[in-house]
């Protein structure tokens, strides 16, 4: 039976992941990249499937954990009648080869260890062929290499490698696997503590740049080592979440392929690293958005992957059970064919803000944009999926209007910004008209709310960031009435749901775990309101709801008072720093004034 999924905790290397569990068991490993083939997959089933185990050899024992402070370093500590030791994990960075080091450290006593070590590739189905070498054993399936290092004998055992050993105080066991390809020499041997001292220097330099000084900054530093380990260093691409088809409600359907780059992340990516002053990080998002919007503007994908690629065919695999048999699992995402008019929004409003923070950006830089507004006028009129890639039919969803107007409105403000020629008049034009028709077609007077789509009864968490974008300020009454009629219809437990499944017209059957990111939009939507009692309160509720390492999924499950979707899921860490720093009103986070003054939205800092 897997573990909860709160249970889990993230190591990584900028390039690779893995989730460990509190008993000590990394059960997802996903190598070369974050998007290739599971190496283990025990996470979405059972232990057949593969898993890397180090724990006491006998009950009854507890654990602890924590990270090392400012790192991803992870510290399990296990106590036992006879003793206890601290299982130290973490991937060292800037190697030429992915690697896992595990060192176990006693701390207490005298205590039986055992690891235990079944290599699956191809998502759990293929057992690799393994060999002994000096030092350790090397498993090779296909293409795919790894090669473990122990500093005490290992053996095989059941089509596994195991290691019964055991460890007084001061005493330390080490053991690294390394990925590499089977057609090439093995990788060379790491230095276990060189790395750690390493890994630490690194994490903690890098966590030293964040500006933030307030009440927020731990849960702040925590969300943004999160995403810094979720952005692949290679290209600057953000995987949304390391895993794939984790329920968004256990036993469902809804289980999707997270390990992809989606455009609609842009602007919130921008800010949050931008904010915090990470702005090498935010530029190389910048390149990889610029990289992937290359061709013909009529192509453009609502999501990629983490080089660029564009052939993202979802497909399921049978054989493995799904999470607590949460069915199909699902590889690659039918959603990158979809049409969502909201990523133009997003796209011009990253660059502006990139423009205003950075400076960064070029009269060619321009060009592109111009090409994506010249489509975004010819298809702004039309249904689309929205930006919760719905499954039914396209419907003319007031989200995908709203951020259809932020695409020209950025696009008149970027002009300004550049001294570029461009059509101005043109696009504030079109930027007025979407703007009148929202406001005719989308507002319900009978609720005193926007509503999800054009002539629609149904309400949807994504009206939350009128506000937030600057299409109306916090202060319209039509505002404070949408946020009032999602508070009655989307919190009926005191987290937001994105809509209702059971009434809307989706594609897929009902049933959803509340969204932690449309949750910390609450908490901005109701500091612009001006209740900011009441943002702060949602706030400190919703950090309860991180498990105890610091980390959230995409969704949460009141009935069963637990995590579910994808994890770590970079949207809802992202939402909560843009949350916290919305809370501080740090002198940082500026607010812009659009159209004569009466709409507002964050603004990045200056460097």
């Amino acid at each position: 039976m897997a573990a909860k999924i709160e249970d889990y905790a993230l190591i990584g290397d900028c390039e690779t992941a893995a989730l460990v569990d509190k008993n000590g068991s990394i059960d997802w490993l996903c190598w070369p990249d974050f998007s290739s083939d599971a190496c283990f997959a025990a996470l979405l089933g059972s232990e057949e499937h593969g898993y890397w185990k180090i724990s006491p050899a006998q009950g009854p024992w507890t654990t602890t954990r924590r990270y090392r402070p400012h790192t991803l370093i992870l510290e399990t500590t296990f106590e036992h009648p006879d003793g206890s030791f601290r299982l130290i994990d973490f991937m060292p960075l800037g190697q030429r080869n992915s690697h896992i080091v595990r060192i176990v450290e006693g701390l207490r006593g005298k205590i039986a260890v055992r690891m235990e070590l079944a290599l699956r590739f191809d998502y759990g189905r293929t057992v690799p062929w393994v060999t002994r070498i000096r030092g350790g054993v090397r498993a090779i399936a296909g293409p795919n290499l790894a090669v473990l290092r122990a500093s005490i004998p290992v053996r095989g055992e059941n089509l596994k490698t195991v290691a019964d050993f055991t460890v007084s105080r001061g005493e330390r066991v080490t053991f690294s696997l390394t990925y590499g390809v089977s057609y090439k020499p093995n990788a060379g041997k790491i230095d276990a503590a060189q790395a750690l001292k390493d890994a630490e220097q690194f994490w903690r330099q890098w966590s030293k740049r964040l500006k933030y000084k307030g009440k927020y900054r731990e849960v702040i530093e925590r969300s943004l080592i999160t995403l810094r380990a979720l952005i692949f260093g290679p290209t600057g691409g953000i995987v949304a979440a390391v895993t794939t088809s984790l329920p968004e409600a256990i036993g469902g359907v809804r289980n999707w392929d997270y390990r992809y780059c989606w455009l609609r992340d842009t602007t919130f990516t921008l800010l949050a690293l931008a904010n915090g002053g990470y702005f090498d990080e935010a530029a190389a998002w910048q390149d990889w958005l610029l990289r992937a919007l290359a061709g013909s503007p009529d192509q453009v994908q609502i999501m990629y992957g983490l080089k660029g690629e564009r052939q993202l065919l979802e497909w399921e695999i049978p054989w493995l059970p799904g999470y607590e048999n949460s069915r199909p699992v699902r590889v690659g995402n039918a959603a990158a064919g979809q049409v969502q008019l909201d990523i133009y929004g997003e796209m011009l409003d990253s660059f502006f803000h990139a423009q205003q923070s950075m400076g960064r950006h070029s009269e060619d830089d321009f060009r592109v944009l111009v090409l994506l507004l010249d489509h975004l006028e010819t298809i702004w009129q039309q249904p689309d999926e929205g930006l919760w890639e719905t499954r039914g039919k396209p419907q003319q969803f007031t989200h995908s209007k709203m951020m259809a107007w932020v695409a020209f409105d950025r696009g008149v403000l970027l002009a300004e910004l550049l001294h570029c020629e461009a059509p101005v008049e043109k696009w504030k034009t079109i930027r007025d008209t979407i703007h009148n028709e929202i406001c005719a077609r989308a507002f319900n007077q009978k609720k005193n709310s926007f509503v999800r789509a054009y002539g629609s009864e149904q309400l949807d968490a994504a009206l939350l960031l009128m506000p937030v974008v600057g299409f109306l300020p916090g202060s319209d009454p039509r505002v404070k009435g949408t946020v009032e009629a999602i508070e009655r219809e989307l919190m009926p437990a005191g987290l937001v749901m994105r809509y209702n499944t059971a009434k809307a017209d989706d594609g897929l059957p009902p049933g959803e775990g509340e969204f932690l990111a449309c949750s910390f939009w609450m908490v901005s939507s109701l500091k612009a309101i001006g209740r900011t009692d009441d943002a702060r309160a949602l706030f400190e509720r919703l950090l309860t709801l991180r498990n105890d390492l610091g980390l959230l999924s995409e969704e949460y499950d009141i009935d069963r008072k637990r995590l579910v979707g994808n994890f770590p899921q970079a949207f809802s860490h992202i939402a909560l720093v843009n949350a916290a720093f919305d809370l501080a009103n740090e002198p940082h986070t500026r607010k812009r004034a659009h159209r004569g003054g009466h709409q507002e939205r964050h603004g990045a800092p200056t460097p």
